[in-house]
Protein backbone atom coordinates (compact mmCIF):
# COMPACT_ATOMS: atom_id res chain seq x y z
CA UNK A 1 0.00 0.00 0.00
CA UNK A 2 1.74 3.29 -1.10
CA UNK A 3 1.93 6.14 1.58
CA UNK A 4 0.70 8.60 -0.56
CA UNK A 5 -2.22 8.84 -2.96
CA UNK A 6 -1.37 7.76 -6.67
CA UNK A 7 -2.61 10.33 -9.51
CA UNK A 8 -4.86 8.04 -11.64
CA UNK A 9 -5.08 10.51 -14.50
CA UNK A 10 -5.91 14.46 -15.12
CA UNK A 11 -9.34 14.81 -15.89
CA UNK A 12 -10.40 17.67 -18.68
CA UNK A 13 -13.55 19.73 -19.12
CA UNK A 14 -15.53 19.16 -22.82
CA UNK A 15 -18.01 20.63 -24.49
CA UNK A 16 -17.14 18.06 -27.08
CA UNK A 17 -16.43 15.27 -24.95
CA UNK A 18 -15.25 12.46 -27.90
CA UNK A 19 -13.52 14.94 -30.26
CA UNK A 20 -10.99 16.26 -27.30
CA UNK A 21 -10.42 12.51 -26.46
CA UNK A 22 -9.23 12.19 -29.98
CA UNK A 23 -7.44 14.95 -30.05
CA UNK A 24 -5.45 14.15 -27.25
CA UNK A 25 -5.71 9.99 -28.34
CA UNK A 26 -4.00 10.99 -31.60
CA UNK A 27 -1.41 13.59 -30.62
CA UNK A 28 -0.01 11.25 -27.53
CA UNK A 29 -0.47 7.91 -28.93
CA UNK A 30 -2.99 6.84 -26.38
CA UNK A 31 -6.08 4.21 -26.47
CA UNK A 32 -9.41 4.36 -25.23
CA UNK A 33 -9.76 2.49 -22.01
CA UNK A 34 -11.73 -1.14 -22.72
CA UNK A 35 -15.54 0.30 -23.25
CA UNK A 36 -14.72 3.46 -24.21
CA UNK A 37 -13.78 3.26 -28.04
CA UNK A 38 -15.82 4.62 -30.55
CA UNK A 39 -18.85 2.08 -31.43
CA UNK A 40 -18.10 -0.25 -34.67
CA UNK A 41 -21.41 1.06 -36.19
CA UNK A 42 -19.93 4.75 -35.63
CA UNK A 43 -22.82 5.76 -33.27
CA UNK A 44 -21.24 7.07 -30.63
CA UNK A 45 -24.25 8.54 -28.20
CA UNK A 46 -22.72 11.53 -26.73
CA UNK A 47 -20.31 10.20 -23.94
CA UNK A 48 -19.90 12.21 -21.15
CA UNK A 49 -16.66 10.56 -19.36
CA UNK A 50 -13.95 8.95 -21.73
CA UNK A 51 -10.86 7.75 -20.42
CA UNK A 52 -7.34 7.41 -22.18
CA UNK A 53 -4.60 5.19 -21.33
CA UNK A 54 -0.99 4.20 -22.27
CA UNK A 55 0.43 1.54 -23.82
CA UNK A 56 0.82 -0.34 -21.09
CA UNK A 57 -3.02 0.25 -19.64
CA UNK A 58 -2.09 3.08 -17.37
CA UNK A 59 -4.66 5.99 -17.71
CA UNK A 60 -3.30 9.48 -18.46
CA UNK A 61 -6.50 11.65 -19.65
CA UNK A 62 -9.95 11.81 -18.87
CA UNK A 63 -12.73 13.83 -20.73
CA UNK A 64 -15.59 14.78 -19.00
CA UNK A 65 -18.75 16.74 -20.80
CA UNK A 66 -20.13 19.56 -19.84
CA UNK A 67 -22.86 21.69 -21.04
CA UNK A 68 -20.66 25.01 -21.98
CA UNK A 69 -16.60 26.16 -21.24
CA UNK A 70 -15.59 29.65 -21.20
CA UNK A 71 -12.21 28.96 -24.09
CA UNK A 72 -9.09 30.30 -22.01
CA UNK A 73 -7.41 33.88 -23.58
CA UNK A 74 -3.84 32.98 -22.62
CA UNK A 75 -1.86 35.13 -22.93
CA UNK A 76 -4.17 37.37 -21.47
CA UNK A 77 -6.15 37.16 -18.38
CA UNK A 78 -9.86 37.96 -19.05
CA UNK A 79 -10.56 33.85 -18.71
CA UNK A 80 -7.38 31.94 -17.17
CA UNK A 81 -5.95 28.79 -18.39
CA UNK A 82 -6.28 27.11 -15.23
CA UNK A 83 -4.23 24.43 -15.74
CA UNK A 84 -1.86 23.19 -18.86
CA UNK A 85 -0.06 20.01 -19.54
CA UNK A 86 3.71 20.23 -20.53
CA UNK A 87 5.24 17.50 -23.06
CA UNK A 88 8.63 17.20 -23.66
CA UNK A 89 10.56 15.95 -26.30
CA UNK A 90 14.23 15.43 -26.86
CA UNK A 91 15.26 17.71 -29.78
CA UNK A 92 14.53 20.56 -31.67
CA UNK A 93 13.53 18.91 -35.22
CA UNK A 94 11.19 16.98 -32.95
CA UNK A 95 9.96 19.96 -31.37
CA UNK A 96 9.20 21.44 -34.55
CA UNK A 97 7.76 18.22 -36.24
CA UNK A 98 5.23 17.59 -33.28
CA UNK A 99 4.28 21.28 -33.41
CA UNK A 100 3.15 20.36 -37.31
CA UNK A 101 1.61 17.26 -36.43
CA UNK A 102 -0.57 18.75 -33.25
CA UNK A 103 -1.70 21.82 -35.68
CA UNK A 104 -3.33 18.96 -38.26
CA UNK A 105 -5.32 17.44 -35.52
CA UNK A 106 -6.24 20.92 -35.07
CA UNK A 107 -4.32 22.64 -32.52
CA UNK A 108 -3.41 26.78 -32.62
CA UNK A 109 -0.38 28.12 -32.11
CA UNK A 110 -0.70 30.85 -29.03
CA UNK A 111 3.77 31.50 -28.61
CA UNK A 112 6.69 30.60 -30.25
CA UNK A 113 9.96 30.50 -27.98
CA UNK A 114 11.92 28.17 -30.08
CA UNK A 115 14.71 30.82 -30.09
CA UNK A 116 15.47 30.30 -25.96
CA UNK A 117 18.43 28.21 -26.22
CA UNK A 118 18.19 27.46 -22.77
CA UNK A 119 14.38 25.87 -23.17
CA UNK A 120 12.64 26.05 -26.55
CA UNK A 121 9.03 25.82 -26.58
CA UNK A 122 6.15 25.95 -28.36
CA UNK A 123 2.69 27.07 -26.13
CA UNK A 124 -0.42 25.67 -28.28
CA UNK A 125 -4.26 25.25 -27.84
CA UNK A 126 -5.86 22.14 -28.08
CA UNK A 127 -9.24 22.39 -30.24
CA UNK A 128 -11.14 23.38 -27.09
CA UNK A 129 -8.78 26.35 -26.36
CA UNK A 130 -6.77 24.33 -23.79
CA UNK A 131 -2.75 25.98 -23.40
CA UNK A 132 -0.49 23.15 -24.00
CA UNK A 133 3.24 23.23 -24.03
CA UNK A 134 5.99 21.58 -26.04
CA UNK A 135 9.32 21.53 -25.15
CA UNK A 136 12.46 20.33 -25.08
CA UNK A 137 13.67 18.41 -21.90
CA UNK A 138 15.92 15.21 -21.52
CA UNK A 139 13.33 15.04 -18.62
Amino acid sequence: MPDYPVLMHTAVDATDCRGLAEFYRQLLGLRYRPGDEIPADGRDDDPDWLVLVDSAGHRVLAFQQVPELARPTWPGHEMPKQMHHDFRVPSLGDLHRHRQRAEELGATLLYDRTGDEAEPLFVLADPAGHPFCLLVSAG
